[in-house]
């Protein structure tokens, strides 16, 4: 089952979805975190929560809309706000649902900003598992994501939509907020042994090469998926990556 919910702190909306088998109170929550340009009825999340509640009793899954994304209200989309999202939802699955355990899985931009979460305000998670993580995420967005002329608009100081099938606003100040957020310049082997990584070896949006360096440069567990592509559409290849994470989450 799921319902919607609203956090609303610090002037923030954040429009959520959590998914449970009972009241929404339970010992062990995961925080899934969308792409860019995603929402909070993502199909992918829905997908692995059906598998998350069949497995656990005492589990819930937490699905919220970024800045700029979905339902949010906001109109430009900044990685500031993006570091508060997430921490305002992992304390609402702390403090709201009183969950003892939190686990994160990420997509994409969701793993560049988790992984940029825990450079620089510590681990607040069990265990993550990444999936196709935009470690080079200005490069996946001026290369893969941006089209046309949208990054000479954004040079002139125009602000542009970008995305695929829902679009975002996105502006020069955040195109330079990722490029000075470069993750590889970074050390994570803190946490190496709590972390996960999936990697699709037909990715056509973010280079599997890089998802694989960054693991192996940080000491981090990789699982290559052969044929998959960024979306994991092959229900085999999805199959194979749920697994994988509640495997790694022993859940």
């Amino acid at each position: 089952m799921h319902k919607y919910f609203e956090i609303n702190e610090q002037g923030h909306n954040i429009r959520c979805k959590l998914y449970s088998s009972g009241s929404g109170m339970a010992k062990r929550a995961v925080i899934f975190c969308t792409g860019f340009a995603g929402h909070r009825d993502n199909h992918a999340a829905e997908g692995f929560a059906e598998k998350l509640l069949s497995k656990a009793k005492d589990v819930m899954m937490i699905v919220f809309d970024w800045p700029a994304h979905g339902d949010d209200v906001k109109k430009k989309l900044t990685l500031e706000d993006c570091d508060t999202y997430l921490e305002l939802v992992i304390r609402a699955a702390g403090e709201r649902f009183c969950a003892e355990r939190i686990y994160a899985y990420a997509t994409s931009f969701g793993g560049y900003l988790v992984l940029k979460y825990l450079a620089e305000r510590g681990n607040p998670f069990e265990k993550i598992a990444l999936r196709c993580p935009a470690v080079d995420m200005y490069d996946v967005m001026t290369r893969d994501i941006m089209r046309n002329d949208e990054y000479e608009r954004i040079m002139k100081g125009k602000d542009v939509q970008a995305g695929f099938d829902r679009k975002v606003t996105i502006n020069r100040a955040f195109l330079d907020a990722l490029k000075e957020n470069d993750l590889r310049q970074r050390d994570f082997l803190d946490w190496a042994e709590s972390i996960l990584i999936l990697h699709g070896t037909a990715d056509e949006v973010v280079p599997f090469a890089d998802s694989r360096s960054f693991a192996e440069n940080n000491l981090i567990e990789f699982f290559p998926v052969e044929g998959a592509d960024h979306r994991f559409q092959n229900p085999v290849h999805m199959s194979l990556a749920t697994k994988a994470v509640l495997q790694f989450f022993a859940l």
